[in-house]
């Protein structure tokens, strides 16, 4: 493919898939959980999360997410998989390839990508890029993530807010000025606060992952107020900055959806930033914290329930660990939206890892 002026690339196809087991506010109090569903509600605006079953892994939920994109731009193939995650099926392999076999793209490269929370926008940038380098034609990019797998279910300020799912697009090469394509896009980390938000145990530094660690690093951890404090400077600082690249005034935006880690964020930055109340779409109360795949599931479920204008001008932000962070603008696509239970391995034991 030779690059011609004016390309971009275009997401084509949406897709996502969620567990089906709902996880309410009264059912973590009923199950033990030191808190109730006014206190969950009030500081995380989430009443209820999927969590996925025990023979169910990230990789089920993203192969289904990915073929529903698929199926949603009627077709049956790419040529590279990302897969966004930080709960791969298991420290090695990476999940995408395993994924790119179970949709049929066999030998197709494919490869995860590791930014917590921005994981999405981070191989939604690397997708772009390689479209527009007439690399790869069709990239298939999906977060995934099975948190309920890594939260301490005793922990209030991590088992109340985070959920399982995945969510999925299609990107195409096409032209800049065609709904789906994608704009300006900012991208930044800052490992000096690196555990603000971590898992200890299981890694290199520390490999044992089992009992012989102390429990708190077998398990997710987040400092709750400088991740809060850092999550709306970065989330608007990245917004802005991509705003002021296209020339576009805050009150000229259509869609803004931040990754959907608590209410109070997402308010604090569109405030921040004046995007109009009825540009601001999410659906973090149904879902909670889906990390990876928050905003591929929140452009799914705009979609479904308050479908954008075609070619409306959307700006999408996420804050991770690492801590990573980043902001891409583009116009609304011109898609349907496919929602599909997770899909089973024939071996169910190797699913669960």
């Amino acid at each position: 493919m030779t690059r011609r002026e004016g390309d971009a690339s275009v997401i084509c196809g949406l897709g996502s898939s969620l567990p089906t087991r709902v996880v309410t506010n009264e059912d973590l109090t009923a199950a033990g959980l030191d808190t109730t569903d006014e206190w969950i509600t009030r500081r995380t605006g989430i009443s209820e999360r999927r969590w996925a079953e025990e023979a169910v892994s990230t990789g089920d939920l993203a192969t289904a997410a990915g073929r529903s994109a698929l199926e949603s731009a009627d077709s049956p193939d790419a040529d590279l998989v990302l897969v966004a995650t930080s709960t791969p099926d298991r420290p090695l392999p990476a999940t995408a390839p395993d994924v790119a076999h179970r949709l049929g793209l066999n030998h197709c490269p494919a490869f995860d990508m590791a930014a917590v929370c921005t994981g999405f926008l981070y191989a939604l940038v690397a997708a772009d890029a390689l479209v527009q380098a007439g690399r790869y034609s069709r990239i298939l990019v999906i977060g995934a993530e099975t948190y309920s797998r890594i939260i301490d279910p005793r922990d209030r300020d991590t088992a109340a807010i985070f959920g399982d799912g995945a969510g999925a697009v299609l990107l195409r090469p096409g032209n800049a000025d065609e709904p789906g394509a994608i704009g300006a896009a900012v991208l930044a980390s800052d490992g000096a606060r690196s555990d603000l938000i971590k898992v200890t145990a299981g890694g290199a530094r520390l490999p044992h992952g089992d009992t012989i660690r102390p429990r708190e690093e077998r398990f997710f951890q987040m400092q709750g107020k400088p991740v809060f404090q850092n999550a709306v400077a970065r989330m608007t600082e990245a917004s802005r900055a991509v705003l002021e690249s296209r020339r576009w005034p805050a009150d000229s935006v259509e869609v803004f959806i931040g990754h959907q880690a608590n209410q109070r964020i997402l308010t604090a930055v569109a405030s921040r930033l004046g995007i109009p109340e009825t540009a601001r779409y999410g659906n973090i109360r149904d879902v909670g914290n889906t990390a990876a795949a928050s905003i591929p599931l929140a452009m799914a479920h705009a979609v479904r329930h308050q479908p954008p204008r075609r070619g409306a001008r959307t700006v999408l932000t996420a804050f991770g660990g690492g801590l990573t962070w980043g902001a891409v603008t583009l116009t609304w696509p011109a898609v349907r939206t496919v929602d599909r239970p997770p899909e089973h391995r024939p071996d169910t034991k190797e699913s669960t890892g």
